[in-house]
């Protein structure tokens, strides 16, 4: 069974963010209740682990993590085989606090698959070009299709201090279910790659 994370990409407070990964999630498990189980689905959220500003002394290349945040963290995202990024856009590309937490590990992300699912006044695609150039770094295989979600037309909102309601446009869940599928087709074929070599 595949496993595939959706990444809270932001740690504000009164995210809307963890409101559009609520919803991914929602969509995946209806849409997988309907085809054979190929996945799990488990939201993942950076701001749980506590992770500051780097602060490995050895670049995550080499693998030698010192400070329990960053090895529960690597626990966490090795334990899974692709990924769904929820982000929004921050000054023209994807928040720090997800860009810091990605830096955290290098090997616990290698050959497997992502999707992008993002949010903000122009849809957060700037964030997503992005993330898109760091994942290929990684060795993440990107996958093409992208939901981007209007600050405008797809959130309702009534305060501005609330993170508000979701309603995407009718194009949007069958634009996230092509994606999934796709993540989990890319996740699936990336299995043997991910295999410890037998001695």
């Amino acid at each position: 069974m595949i496993r595939i994370a959706i990444v809270i990409g932001s740690t504000r407070p009164r995210r809307r963010t963890a409101v559009a990964a609520r919803w991914v999630a929602e969509v995946a498990a209806r849409h997988e209740a309907g085809a054979a189980g190929r996945a799990t689905f488990e939201v993942v959220d950076p701001a749980a682990y506590g992770l500051p500003v780097l602060d490995e002394p050895t670049p995550a290349l080499f693998g030698e993590y010192r400070h329990p945040h960053t090895k529960a963290w690597a626990e966490a995202i090795a334990s899974f085989d692709g990924f769904v990024f929820v982000t929004p856009e921050y000054n023209h590309s994807a928040p720090a606090a997800l860009k810091n937490a990605i830096d955290f590990l290098h090997a616990e992300w290698n050959n497997k698959a992502a999707g992008f699912v993002s949010h903000g006044v122009h849809g957060g695609v700037r964030a997503v070009e992005h993330l898109r150039q760091v994942m290929t770094e990684l060795q993440v295989a990107n996958v093409r299709t992208q939901v981007a979600l209007s600050a405008f037309t797809d959130f309702e909102i009534t305060d501005p201090a609330e993170p508000g309601v979701i309603a995407p446009g009718p194009h949007q869940e069958p634009t996230l279910i092509e994606l999934l599928d796709e993540v989990i087709a890319w996740s699936t074929a990336l299995k043997a790659l991910r295999a410890p070599v037998a001695a």
